[in-house]
Parts: C-alpha cells; sequence; structure tokens
C-alpha cells in the first residue's frame, strides 16, 4: 500500500482523491457479501469502487452498478473500475442515492455506509460526507433498498457494534429482517467493533457467527485468512 493505492491480487484500487481510503471494513464487507448467484448489484456509496471490484471477482457474471454522491470519488472509482478486468460489468453513477431510480431490481444491494452518526463533523467536507450519515442515513438506506431489492434479495452492510440496534429497528420499519449476522473482533480479547449483516424480506431464524481477524499481531486467524486470501497480496 502507498499513499496513493493499495495494490490487491487481481485490481488495484488508487485512493488519493477519496476521503476514505482502503480500509479492513470494506474488504471485509466485499469478501463476505452473498454474490453468488447474483445476477445485478448495488454498491451504494461506492467511495473508492473497492467492495464492487471485489464482488465483480467473485462473480464472474454479475452486473453492478456502484453509485456515489462525491463527484471526485466517483470520478476515482471510474478510474479504478477502468484499470481493472471487469470494465464491461461494472458502471459508476454519479447520484444521489434518494434520486437513483433505475429500470431493474437487484438480487444483492451493499453499502458501508457513513457511521460517525452522532459525532462532532470535521472541517472537511468530502471526509464528512464519507464518514458521516448526514446524506446516507440508515433510514435512506433501507427506505430506498426495500423499493429496489427483488423479492429474495439481500441487503448486505458492515457497521459500527453500537449501531446495531439502531440499523435492526430502522430495518424492521422498511419490513427488512436480519438473515446472517457475523460479529468482527480484533483480537480475541477485544470487545466487538464490527458488525455484518444481512437482511431480507422473509422473517426467519438470523444465522449467528463471530469473526476475529488476529490472534497476536499480524498473525491472521485461519477463517479471516480463508475469507480474504482471494484479495490480500500476503495471504
Amino acid at each position: 500500500m502507498t499513499k496513493s493505492s493499495f495494490k490487491f491480487k487481481q485490481f488495484t484500487i488508487f485512493h488519493d482523491k477519496c476521503a476514505m481510503k482502503v480500509g479492513t471494513d470494506g474488504v471485509l464487507l466485499g469478501a463476505w457479501a452473498p454474490a453468488d448467484g447474483a445476477e445485478r448489484i448495488l454498491d451504494v456509496g461506492t467511495g473508492t469502487g473497492l467492495i464492487a471490484l471485489q464482488l465483480a471477482q467473485r462473480n464472474p457474471h454479475a452486473r453492478i452498478t456502484a453509485i456515489e454522491i462525491d463527484a471526485t470519488a466517483a470520478g476515482q472509482a471510474a478510474e479504478n473500475v477502468s484499470r481493472s478486468p471487469w470494465t464491461d460489468r461494472v458502471e459508476v453513477v454519479c447520484r444521489d442515492f434518494r434520486d437513483y431510480q433505475p429500470e431493474n431490481r437487484f438480487d444483492l444491494i451493499v453499502s458501508n455506509p457513513p457511521y460517525f452518526i452522532d459525532a462532532l463533523k470535521c472541517p472537511d467536507e468530502q471526509r464528512c460526507t464519507a464518514r458521516h450519515a448526514g446524506n446516507l442515513n440508515y433510514d435512506l438506506l433501507f427506505r430506498r433498498s426495500a423499493s429496489l431489492l427483488k423479492e429474495q434479495g439481500v441487503v448486505s452492510i458492515i457497521i459500527p457494534a453500537e449501531a446495531e440496534k439502531t440499523v435492526v429497528d430502522t430495518a424492521w420499519n422498511h419490513k427488512l429482517f436480519p438473515l446472517h449476522r457475523v460479529q468482527v473482533f480484533t483480537k480475541p480479547e477485544k470487545p466487538c467493533r464490527r458488525v455484518l449483516l444481512n437482511f431480507g424480506f422473509e422473517a426467519k431464524k438470523c444465522r449467528e457467527e463471530k469473526l476475529c481477524i488476529e490472534m497476536n499481531h499480524n498473525e491472521f486467524t485461519p477463517e479471516y485468512v480463508a475469507l480474504t486470501k482471494d484479495f490480500y497480496l500476503k495471504m
């Protein structure tokens, strides 16, 4: 990784023009979201285009739309897509999610949404858009996703653990129910910091799992390696 880019096994992400750089959250979601069998995928708030390209790598038949409100980030995402092997299957759209009206519904909607809902906003406007939930809050995400999702479709997100109740309650308000939940721990002795969640229209028992990233410093768990080895160069 350099300040301007992050190289993966099959593609490189340039992120010098984006407020939010390549990070573990995005890689986790891109590696975990249920992409198998999905024909049409929507990545909401794509940023650098990382998750969209991960999903393109995982599913050779999917057509992926990556939507991003920030014009500079959308431009860099488009450049990253143009340098990838999947330019014919990934489209970057610079638009507000509120106004997005596609012709067809999606099998999978993914998002690594802004998460500092109540935090003091930073002076950098672009970074605020990427990090704060003013432009893409959970209600907007689930309300619009419910109207854009196929009947058997899935919404897949990664969130801070402390936001989980708010997220689940908000999804429920739009008739979307948790299907699969993974608590993510950085190390065994640390508290859960992130949660991976899949939602769908069917209310049924949620599948529960835990994922630990490291056993010790720079010693990754077999589960984390298995999940991310197709992407990281040194896995």
